[in-house]
């Protein structure tokens, strides 16, 4: 009995006794690096990395079983005629889609967010959907809706306005036309929401205040509403920027094999050839190298401009 109730005794001490590997595990300096180690390891793994990866492989010559550093080689053949085309094409997408996917938007959510709107609830559900559907899927609607024959969506509506049909894929124009018009499509209401949200942060004592003043609706959606959506504009700015040269999908899905005279050609696209379709990966990944490049300067020097980088108190 008494080798029974002391080693009951014993297993109660052990059990009271704390386990140091939880406390260690609950303390508040370990904690907060716990809930980021998820995100600090995906960042490595599947974008710190292959960024690494890439820079090395853009001073290599990369064959099947064969691997050489040559130098500076592949960014020497970068600058050629194809480059600068992509650039170009790729440059006008980002300025019209971060054009329209911001102004649009803005107007769009003050509309929206205004009492005289009916059914807000269910234009705020069903504004997300885009962003849910595929591009390839959205991509191959678009190529029916705007195909080249007469029984085309988009051709009928140019006759019956007394227009001639188009052959959307094949001119610079239309080829621009349909890759920012689908892009708009699926970001169009993600960009709204965001402004809706904004939006609701601004104080109502504002606009009463402006009301006593005799401010017209214009010049409240000036003075009072444009700058508190400043910080959200700034942000769809940039993303929209990033997205912007980053962009493949709405112009592989017009253009499998690639564009009549290169018009849809973007630079993610220029990777692609090279690198996959012609089997040149460290010339591919040197255009990948120049791109990040460009988007980080562009994306600093816009961040400057619009006075992201300035404390509150400035």
């Amino acid at each position: 009995m008494m080798e029974t109730s002391k080693s009951t005794n014993t297993n109660l001490a052990a059990e009271k006794r704390p386990n140091k590997f939880l406390e260690i595990i609950n303390s508040k300096k370990v904690v907060p690096y716990i809930f980021v180690s998820p995100f600090v390891l995906s960042f490595i793994i599947f974008t710190f990395y292959p960024a690494i990866r890439g820079i090395i492989m853009s001073f290599q010559s990369v064959l099947p079983g064969q691997v050489e550093f040559i130098g500076l080689s592949n960014y020497e053949r970068i600058f050629n005629p194809t480059f600068y085309k992509a650039l170009s094409n790729t440059t006008i997408y980002v300025i019209l889609t971060v054009t329209i996917l911001t102004i649009i938007p803005i107007i769009l959510s003050v509309l929206l967010d205004s009492k005289f709107v009916k059914g807000r609830t269910f234009f705020r559900a069903s504004l997300f959907m885009p962003a849910l559907a595929s591009t390839i899927v959205a991509g191959m609607v678009f190529r029916l809706m705007f195909g080249e024959t007469d029984t085309a969506v988009a051709n009928q509506i140019m006759n019956w306005l007394g227009m001639e049909s188009v052959e959307w894929r094949y001119n610079a124009w239309s080829g621009m036309f349909l890759m920012v018009i689908l892009c708009s499509w699926r970001w169009m209401g993600v960009n709204i929401l965001y402004f809706l949200a904004a939006l609701q942060n601004v104080p109502k004592e504002l606009y009463e205040a402006a009301d006593i003043d005799g401010a017209g609706r214009v010049q409240k959606f000036f003075y009072v509403t444009l700058p508190f959506l400043k910080p959200v504009t700034i942000f769809v700015v940039t993303i929209s920027i990033i997205n912007g040269f980053r962009m493949f999908e709405e112009s592989f899905v017009f253009w499998e094999a690639g564009s009549p005279g290169n018009i849809g050609l973007t630079m993610v696209g220029y990777i692609y050839q090279q690198g996959i379709q012609q089997n040149d990966m460290g010339f591919g990944a040197a255009i990948g190298v120049v791109l990040m490049l460009i988007i980080f300067v562009i994306s600093i020097i816009q961040l400057f401009l619009t006075g992201a980088f300035k404390r509150g108190d400035e």
